[in-house]
């Protein structure tokens, strides 16, 4: 396991491990409202094109502590999906014609529940992702089998690198995180995830490692593609480049280093209406691991629920959520800022 260097925020006692804190600083930067720039592109008020991504976050209890991470995740988190609020997952999901339900967290794979989870979506016929951070495969020996375990249940394979070295991946993610990631894509690799023909899909994500923009999603692609072969001879489908938004953990830093006024700045002068009429949340709902419902995966971290009825899957509402106006303020900036960002890379 990656030799821990921090605790997460929330065991710190941390300001702004607290939703309130984070949004006061974001409201505090003399930056123009985000709703503005939307108007600006005649696509305020946001509005949903459908409902066909369920994400939902199993937890925050992670193996890892990583600089960027804007869930807080780490070992010291121990709030976790019950089976209970999986099944009311379930039950949503078959409220809707939804195509794919993407797993994530913290690591989902520490859920006592995950694998009864995947196999029950599995069974529906969903195209399932697992954001699986790597480590975790090589953390213990319970979990040395989930290549496998993803390989039965078809499940498509979405993993972090923040680079093709060691000293950029473990200074973002850990001292050892490099190499035991490297040991894990040889053993997805060796069960066929990356290769051609195979079906087994297996998907990179970048998030760069300081204050600034994801390059060129493409170039970094063969880019990585290149190295990762050449050094290592591994084979990956896709690389999904994301920019890091001042949430949480990445927030912190950008104050500690006193770059926040300068990358909140970069986002706005970066803001392309091309990005923002595809961002993710248009056609995505979140799932907390409590059973909240938000427009995103960083809503949910904000605690900005849906501007719908039902709030909560106990009271899901299918039409009220495929016709609902989302929820944005300033961090917003980060996913329309230059080629655009999602969970699935560029948006532009």
């Amino acid at each position: 396991m990656a030799v821990i260097t921090h605790k997460s925020l929330a065991a710190q006692n941390h300001e702004l491990s607290e939703v309130e804190q984070q949004l006061k600083l974001l409201k505090e930067a003399n930056l123009a409202p985000f709703q503005d720039k939307l108007a600006e592109s005649n696509l305020f008020p946001l509005t949903t094109t459908g409902l066909d991504i369920f994400q939902i976050n199993m937890g925050k209890m992670c193996n890892q502590v990583c600089k960027h991470c804007h869930v807080d995740a780490g070992p010291d988190r121990k709030e976790i999906m019950t089976r209970e609020t999986m099944q009311l997952c379930l039950d949503a999901i078959d409220k809707t014609d939804c195509s794919t339900v993407d797993l994530t967290g913290g690591a989902p794979e520490m859920n006592p529940d995950f694998r009864w989870f995947v196999e029950q979506l599995s069974s529906k016929g969903k195209k399932v992702l697992v954001r699986c951070n790597l480590t975790i495969i090589v953390a213990n020996k319970k979990y040395n089998d989930l290549p496998d375990f993803f390989k039965k249940n078809k499940i498509e394979v979405v993993s972090s690198l923040p680079y093709f070295t060691s000293t950029k991946t473990d200074a973002q993610r850990g001292d050892g995180v490099f190499d035991k990631s490297i040991t894990a894509l040889k053993m997805l690799n060796e069960v066929g995830y990356g290769m051609e023909g195979s079906g087994l899909i297996l998907n990179l994500v970048y998030n760069p490692s300081g204050a600034f923009l994801p390059p060129d999603q493409v170039a970094l692609q063969a880019d990585f593609k290149k190295k990762l072969k050449e050094r290592y001879d591994i084979h990956f489908n896709q690389l999904f480049a994301i920019t890091n938004l001042p949430i949480s953990r990445f927030l912190e830093y950008l104050v500690a280093s006193d770059n926040y006024e300068g990358y909140m700045y970069k986002l706005v002068d970066a803001y392309n209406p091309i990005a923002a009429a595809g961002v993710m949340c248009r056609n995505t709902i979140s799932i907390g691991w409590d059973g909240y419902i938000f427009d995103c995966d960083f809503n949910q971290m904000l605690d900005l629920k849906v501007a719908a009825l039902g709030q909560h899957l106990k009271d899901f509402d299918a039409e009220a959520l495929k016709n609902r106006n989302v929820i944005v303020n300033q961090h917003c900036y980060g996913c329309t800022a230059g080629s655009g960002s999602s969970c699935g890379g560029s948006t532009a």
